[in-house]
């Protein structure tokens, strides 16, 4: 689809806690998927061996965020990986997913998700998001939904 931008990697460990379940780090692959039609938002897959993938719509920003430090303080949270004593900050991302179910922590190499950012930041550059929304669109498909 034009205007989409879609990249697909692997999650080198997943450590995923449900109730009093102890923890199980598996490997995971994830998708990320960004599109103009929603620019201020970005979609992540999780391919969990079911027909079709688990899915979150999280802020596009908040990942960006994340890369330099820990962000979110709702369902969705992302920091890089501790650096080492007297290091620089670690190559990896950590995406923290908490819902009533339980919670999974997700690592993924930080250089794939910044160059996934950098061209989803061509698409639509910061600050430009609201170019690319049609309100009346958006408020007509609210009223019909809430007749």
């Amino acid at each position: 689809m034009p205007g989409n931008e879609q990249q697909q990697h692997g999650i080198s460990r997943s450590r995923t806690t449900a109730g009093h379940t102890p923890q199980t780090i598996v490997p995971l692959t994830g998708s990320l998927f960004y599109s103009r039609q929603d620019p201020y938002a970005l979609r992540i897959a999780f391919h969990v061996g079911l027909a079709e993938p688990v899915e979150w719509i999280f802020a596009r920003d908040l990942l960006s965020r994340g890369i330099q430090g820990r962000q979110g303080i709702g369902d969705v949270q992302v920091r890089p990986s501790p650096a080492p004593a007297g290091g620089a900050p670690s190559s990896v991302l950590n995406i923290e997913l908490i819902s009533p179910y339980g919670q999974a922590c997700f690592e993924t190499p930080a250089r794939e998700v910044t160059d996934f950012l950098r061209r989803a930041y061509q698409i639509v550059p910061d600050g430009q998001e609201s170019g690319h929304i049609d309100i009346d669109a958006e408020l007509n498909d609210l009223l019909q939904q809430a007749s």
